[in-house]
């Protein structure tokens, strides 16, 4: 009868967390991608900023900003097609009685230009409800969050109308 083979001490530790790593790891989010390919057959763009057609001035180079990230992450930017646009925001609204919660709309129109000639032209909308404020200042911060949660959808949901 031969000895059992000697285990390394901590074996077991190792495995428990490799297997650990690896199932935090698959639910990241983290894919493989077969490549960005937007309309005129570009793979890559550069992000303009986008005027701002609101009452909030940052709000176009929040887009923007927004915009490039998500290009960056699907491997598309740098230089081949441009992207500009405007960003526009709607009054907001209350969207429950009492104004305890308040209605966020922003519409982003993007044009996709390729050697100077706009190829595409796509517009896109979102809305949110944020809680009001116990005073403006408060309600006012609440309303910037909605916006920026709002310019991250907008720049995914843009990038997807602009792709083949």
């Amino acid at each position: 009868m031969r000895p059992a083979p000697a285990r390394l001490p901590g074996t077991a530790a190792l495995t428990a967390a490799l297997a650990g790593a690896l199932a935090v790891l698959a639910g990241c989010g983290y894919g493989v991608a077969a490549g960005l390919r937007l309309q005129g057959g570009v793979t890559r763009a550069e992000v303009r900023p986008f005027a701002s057609r609101s009452s909030d001035p940052g709000l176009g180079a929040a887009v923007a900003a927004a915009l490039r990230e998500e290009l960056a992450r699907r491997g598309g930017e740098g230089p081949g097609a441009v992207i500009e646009g405007e960003v526009r925001t709607e009054g907001a609204a209350p969207s429950l009685p009492g104004g305890a919660a308040v209605r966020v709309v922003l519409e982003v129109e993007g044009r996709l230009l390729v050697q100077g000639a706009t190829v595409a032209t796509r517009t896109v909308r979102r809305e949110a409800d944020h809680l009001g404020g116990a005073d403006a200042l408060e309600g006012e911060a609440r309303r910037a969050q909605a916006l920026q949660r709002l310019s991250h959808e907008v720049a995914r949901a843009l990038l997807d109308a602009l792709e083949e």
